[in-house]
């Protein structure tokens, strides 16, 4: 096992994308390192530090001695402090403006005489944070890029530029979105099988030529050979053909996944206790949890950034009620493009007895609940992870980025999963509750998702293939061990 020498004390500069899902995940990289031996500095956007300050108190981000909380500026002019940035402005600025502040912070951390915590030694950072790699090679110190998607998104996303090449993207117009296109084959990517382009995260449905965001993409991507490593929050039997492919095309490829699963080995409460939640949590839900009976409640969340109609909001609340199912449903403010979540009267009436409302929650702890019978998520991966963890099949509802590429491969591929068309509807919704909460289909996710959730915990014991990844990434970040 690795281990860091008591005379020298590894400091490791976190740096997540600013998003609810990426934070969360380097938080948990950030905490495992620490529990290892690191000192640890996180580093957020000033405008998410605000964010976090509100949703979890004013000493919420003060930290520990050796695990400490930084900002650099987005670049990015003041925005509602609670809604989500837009995503096109903050790649734009992301590429223009981080890497003159992060140059800073480095040179003030590494000021000894100030502050006060050992030398900068290595870098972890988020996919699409590559500007820190100008920031390591300044500094002659490594640099590892955690890709927050699942291993066959981040393969496809590898492919974005193939795509231009063979004249399959941009698209020749928007009808193409509707014309039967999105079924095509995509069978020369290898790793992926019985891929179609509407399984293709949805960065390419796209038909401008100079499409910043997938542009954006394709830079990122196409810098990450220079990386020390990269990091994959996946294990290897749950995307072997993938990971076998991303190995061909990228040097030091580790899984270290499912991260919940070692943030569940760390013992230290005041490590568990840092958080970095956008959304203030309603843990009442967990209590109210404790009032049902097992397996028999259907957990609904479409995570941190994705949003919908009004129309789409009605369809799925009837959808529920006419299940007769008792939901936890998760309702973020903003969950409604440009207006208000509000659900009508009689629905909140109809449904008060078997029904629970919140607007964020603690979803670890409510996906390890016995009373969790079922998940109806965006199939976001952080959520794919958490379901197969606990051994809970879902409804896959996918939205847009790399939700598509991972109901496809929740419900082809890994059978834990059913599909929900994006064209929703109250009648189809309640089949679908049905089916995943007492039907033969929801029995055989059921099984599967259980059977994947042990061969989850297998890899992260001592001997495991994520758990051995864990201290060959430890190698890499020690200077010496490399």
């Amino acid at each position: 096992m690795s281990s860091i020498s008591a005379a020298f004390r590894a400091h490791v500069v976190c740096v997540p994308y600013p998003s609810q899902g990426h934070i969360s995940a380097m938080l948990k990289i950030a905490k495992l390192l620490h529990h290892k031996g690191f000192h640890v500095t996180f580093v957020n956007t000033e405008h998410n530090h605000k964010r976090i300050l509100r949703s979890r108190g004013p000493s919420s981000l003060d930290g520990l001695l050796d695990f400490r909380f930084e900002t650099i500026p987005d670049g990015l002019p003041p925005s509602d402090p609670d809604v989500k940035q837009e995503i096109l402005s903050l790649f734009e600025s992301i590429l223009k403006n981080c890497l003159g502040p992060f140059l800073n912070l480095l040179s003030k951390l590494n000021d000894t005489s100030s502050s006060n915590v050992p030398p900068v030694t290595c870098i972890v950072s988020d996919g699409c944070m590559s500007f820190t790699l100008e920031a390591a090679e300044e500094f002659g110190i490594p640099n590892v890029l955690f890709w927050a998607p699942s291993a066959c998104s981040f393969l496809a996303g590898m492919h974005f530029r193939h795509l231009v090449e063979r004249g399959l993207i941009p698209l020749k117009d928007a009808s193409y979105l509707t014309n039967g296109y999105l079924e095509t084959a995509i069978d020369w990517i290898p790793g992926m099988k019985n891929i179609r382009f509407k399984d293709l995260p949805t960065f390419v449905r796209i038909t401008d030529a100079k499409d910043v965001v997938l542009d954006f993409f394709i830079r990122q991507v196409e810098r990450t050979p220079r990386a020390s490593a990269v990091v994959l929050n996946t294990f290897d039997p749950f995307e072997q053909d993938a990971l076998d492919a991303l190995s061909s095309l990228l040097p030091c490829v580790y899984t270290i996944g499912p991260l919940p699963l070692f943030a569940d080995q760390i013992k230290d409460e005041r490590l568990k206790s840092l958080s970095t939640n956008l959304w203030k949590e309603d843990t009442e839900c967990l209590e109210w949890l404790n009032s049902k009976e097992p397996n028999s409640v259907v957990y609904v969340n479409f995570g941190s950034i994705t949003v919908m109609t009004p129309q789409k909001l009605i369809e799925l609340a009837w959808g529920l009620a006419s299940s007769r199912k008792p939901f936890l449903w998760i309702i973020r403010p903003d969950l409604v493009a440009g207006d208000s979540a509000i659900l009508p009267p009689e629905f909140v009436t109809e449904t008060k007895d078997r029904g629970m409302l919140a607007s964020w929650c603690p979803q670890e702890q409510v996906l390890k609940h016995p009373s969790i019978g079922g998940f109806f998520s965006h199939s976001g991966w952080n959520s794919v992870l958490e379901s197969v963890c606990n051994g809970v099949p879902m409804i896959c509802w996918p939205f847009f980025a790399d939700h598509q590429t991972n109901c496809r491969y929740c419900c082809a591929e890994w059978g834990i999963g059913i599909e929900m068309d994006s064209d929703v509807k109250r009648g189809e919704v309640e089949r679908l509750v049905k089916e995943l909460m007492e039907g033969d289909k929801g029995k055989e996710l059921k099984k599967n998702a259980k059977e994947w959730k042990t061969k989850a915990e297998a890899v992260a014991k001592p001997g495991g293939s994520s758990y051995q990844n864990l201290h060959k990434l430890i190698d890499i970040l020690v200077p010496g061990n490399a």
